[in-house]
């Protein structure tokens, strides 16, 4: 219940899948500790530019990572409300629809419940953040040629995850006192995307008017 989360103090360590760490010690560690301070700064637009001097795709590999995690612990918050009986299809909205297949394990996409879709789809991209050959954690090790592609794909799929809690689960995190922290990891989700142009425009469409409000503050 609501309340026991509340009193138990969970709420922020309850992660859907294993929370992913970045190496101490790493280049990476030190890319992510610079966004975590200019985040600090309170200026998002700022804080999505790559580091003077810096990797793109190391860049762009490390806020991936992060997103992953707060979109984990987002979603770990209202998964008693996410639930086959509730979310019997994945959805963000009525005109919003999505069938999950990974190109590899299901080839021709599959209609099934939310919380089985999101399951997929976290698992999916953990074995990609997993992977040494796109995400080489080792200082040295090169990105792969189609890293870019890869990096596009995994933040168009956790964009659907933002877009489901917000079509379906708005009210639990209103009751959560959750929609200041959503809303802030949205917006830095969505300046980071449309810095580095990440996601096509008609993938943002079940969000459109959300972005719109939440990014014209901050032009």
């Amino acid at each position: 219940s609501i309340s026991s989360l509340f009193c138990s103090g969970s709420r922020s360590s309850k992660t859907f899948k294993p929370k992913k760490n970045i190496p101490e010690g790493s280049h990476q560690y030190e890319l992510l500790k610079h966004a975590e301070a200019t985040l600090g700064s309170g200026n998002l637009r700022m804080a999505v530019m790559l580091p003077d001097g810096e990797d793109l795709n190391e860049w762009v590999a490390v806020n991936t990572v992060d997103f992953f995690n707060q979109i984990n612990m987002l979603y770990g918050t209202i998964t008693d409300f996410c639930t086959e009986e509730s979310c019997p299809v994945m959805s963000a909205g009525p005109k919003y629809e999505y069938h999950w297949a990974d190109g590899t394990n299901i080839k021709k996409p599959i209609k099934c419940s939310a919380p089985k879709y999101i399951d997929y789809l976290m698992t999916w991209v953990q074995d990609q953040l997993d992977d040494e050959t796109l995400f080489p954690s080792k200082i040295g090790v090169p990105f792969p040629k189609n890293f870019m592609s890869v990096a596009k794909t995994i933040l168009k799929r956790l964009f659907r995850v933002y877009a489901h809690i917000y079509h379906q689960h708005f009210d639990p995190v209103i009751q959560l006192q959750e929609e200041a922290h959503l809303n802030t990891s949205f917006k830095h989700f969505i300046f980071f995307v449309q810095e580095f142009n990440l996601i096509d425009r008609r993938e943002l469409a079940p969000l459109q008017e959300l972005i719109e409000k939440l990014t014209s503050k901050d032009r």
